[in-house]
């Protein structure tokens, strides 16, 4: 199919720039992106390194998680995907990370408040912690609906970084946005008292 030789491409492209942006370190991470007229997802394998990855090794799979093409296991965390692509029809890609900064949030269970005015925009807000769940757990991506209500983007629990858009390029951007406000908060502190953006302000942008 044509849609998902151009998905498939996509998502290669956002595992590569995301690997290269340092969004992802060895074989963490995952992402995939959903056909809207089949509901067909194309989904990163597990266990392999985002360096030598080619569209070849990419898998298609529908929502129980049945592959239906691939040579390839998909990503352990495919329950987590589905369930937002379930709960969330606006969203067509997903991109799932463990981002340093980012994580380190998520470990402490530190929600990023809004301190960089970019964050409204792209982000939504603050990027709240969606509570602890299993990895690979249908329960991991219900907590990663609920912090996604009004959000583009949030952080897992003890474990790291849920992005989400209309696009592969549009999550990855939200995810780069997500470490670089985690990136200032953190030296932020470090120095002194963060000072946030207004709520009216807040609510301005979103407007």
């Amino acid at each position: 199919m044509v849609v998902l030789a151009r998905l498939k491409e996509d998502v290669l492209r956002g595992a590569k720039a995301g690997y290269d942006s340092g969004l992802f370190a060895g074989t963490s991470g995952n992402l995939s992106a959903r056909d809207p007229s089949s509901g067909l997802i194309v989904i990163t394998p597990t266990s392999l390194p985002y360096d030598s990855m080619t569209s070849g090794d990419l898998v298609v799979i529908e929502e129980d998680g049945r592959v239906v093409e691939g040579h390839r296991k998909p990503s352990s965390e495919w329950n987590m995907h589905v369930q937002v692509y379930k709960g969330r029809k606006d969203v067509l890609s997903v991109f799932h990370t463990h981002s340093p900064y980012a994580t380190a949030f998520a470990v402490i269970r530190k929600p990023v408040p809004p301190v960089l005015t970019e964050m409204i925009p792209f982000v939504g807000g603050d990027i709240p912690v969606a509570r602890f769940a299993l990895p690979g757990s249908v329960e991991l991506g219900i907590e990663a609906l609920r912090a996604l209500e009004g959000r583009n983007a949030c952080l897992l629990a003890n474990h790291g970084v849920l992005a989400i858009g209309a696009s592969v390029e549009e999550a990855h951007i939200r995810a780069v946005y997500v470490e670089d406000a985690a990136r200032v908060y953190h030296h932020a502190l470090a120095v002194g008292t963060p000072c946030l953006v207004p709520e009216e302000a807040v609510g301005k942008m979103k407007g």
